[in-house]
């Protein structure tokens, strides 16, 4: 099992950046069987995925709403998931929260997340 926690989110103007961040902690040896991803929600709306990354080999995919502007990477030493985001509009505002598969599971592991509010 792991445990997410992220940070990172807040309060910015249009066409400005945040970078969250998602600390994994727990069954740490065994990370190279997880899948990490950010998903979203905003209110009155269901949830969105953004971006997915294989711990092992850092391949990632990216869902139509973060292609171009988001980036998402990971830090092996921390070990910590980034979701790096430009260019932000007032439709980015939403909770974005971290999740964690292992292999050939679906996501069952996920964060608390974190409030992300973009003022125009």
């Amino acid at each position: 099992q792991v445990q997410l926690v992220e940070s990172g989110g807040g309060s910015v103007q249009v066409g400005e950046s945040l970078r969250l961040s998602c600390i994994v902690s727990g069954q740490l040896a065994f990370l190279y069987q997880y899948g990490m991803a950010w998903f979203r929600q905003a209110p009155g709306k269901e949830r969105e995925f953004l971006a997915y990354i294989r711990w092992d080999g850092g391949s990632t995919h990216y869902g139509a709403s973060a292609k171009g502007r988001f980036t998402i990477s990971r830090d092996s030493a921390k070990p910590t998931v980034f979701l790096q985001m430009d260019a932000l509009k007032p439709e980015d505002t939403a909770v974005y929260t971290c999740a964690a598969r292992k292999f050939p599971h679906d996501y069952d592991y996920w964060g608390q997340g974190t409030q992300v509010t973009v003022s125009s």
